[in-house]
């Protein structure tokens, strides 16, 4: 590696951590904690990245390509990934949602998720967890959706949709869990676009201006929040007719996953440190 490449990967390390040991520090994780979970990612990425085709990856090779001594690797490897959270209640609360606002069954005449009573005749949010909520008990996914202000009870004990996408309200639990799904998402992107030819590259885009005045930030914000919805509902739309579980009589082969994600920030340069990439 050359010292500019070097340096470049430094800059990009500590602009990438810096937010991450915010959060970190912001929920009393300490040093020695992180150490110990980069020291296991470490070890898990050599084993079943980096290993020679058609041997089995040594403790040898796996102090040598990272680092660590061959003590240190024999003992993550005992103890393995014991951090790994489940993450299927978040997803399948999810697909609800986006078949609640996607699917016409379960939407009114405006062509909006309806309210909907929780059983009986008719269209109900049992139909609706049935259809798209795989094996989850209509429960489960009601108590979710309740818990993360994703939707509420009318006055006549019928549900209705409050937000017409899974980011939870409330519960640092959910949010902290969304947050390791997504950057992974991202930094998984950047690594496949620095891998690869060009014409086989993901999409990846942003726009920046840092010279913005604060009056037409309120403005920008509700525009982006709205076109981004706005796209996100149709690729579901159109994601969900390739998808066997929202469309079960769908063929084809293997099985593959899709993103997009989008966000937004805003902040003032003045008050910023050295972690925003003014690009």
């Amino acid at each position: 590696m050359s010292e500019q490449l070097r340096a470049t990967l430094t800059a990009a390390i500590r602009r990438l951590l810096r937010p991450l040991v915010r959060i970190l520090l912001r929920n009393g994780v300490p040093f020695g904690v992180f150490s110990d979970h980069a020291k296991q990612v470490y070890v898990e990425v050599a084993e079943q990245e980096f290993g020679v085709p058609g041997r089995k990856p040594s403790i040898s090779r796996v102090s040598v390509l990272t680092g660590l001594t061959r003590k240190e690797v024999s003992r993550l490897q005992r103890e393995g990934d014991a951090a790994a959270a489940p993450v299927e209640r978040y997803n399948r609360a999810a697909r609800v949602i986006s078949a609640w606002v996607r699917e016409a069954d379960f939407n009114d005449k405006a062509g909006r998720p309806a309210t909907l009573p929780i059983e009986g005749e008719g269209r109900t949010f049992t139909e609706l967890v049935q259809r798209f909520g795989g094996d989850v008990p209509v429960r489960a996914v009601l108590d979710e959706l309740l818990r993360v202000d994703a939707a509420e009870y009318t006055r006549d004990g019928r549900l209705r949709l409050v937000t017409r996408a899974y980011v939870p309200r409330t519960g640092e639990e959910e949010k902290l869990a969304i947050l390791g799904l997504d950057v992974t998402d991202l930094v998984e992107t950047i690594d496949h676009n620095l891998t690869q030819p060009a014409e086989d590259a993901f999409f990846q885009r942003k726009v920046s201006y840092d010279n913005l005045v604060g009056e037409s930030l309120p403005s920008l914000r509700r525009d982006a929040a709205k076109r981004a919805q706005r796209l996100l509902e149709h690729l579901d739309e159109r994601m969900a007719k390739s998808d066997r579980d929202a469309n079960p009589e769908v063929e084809g082969s293997g099985r593959h996953r899709a993103v997009l994600g989008i966000f937004y920030r805003e902040h003032s340069v003045e008050d910023e440190n050295d972690d925003e990439d003014a690009s």
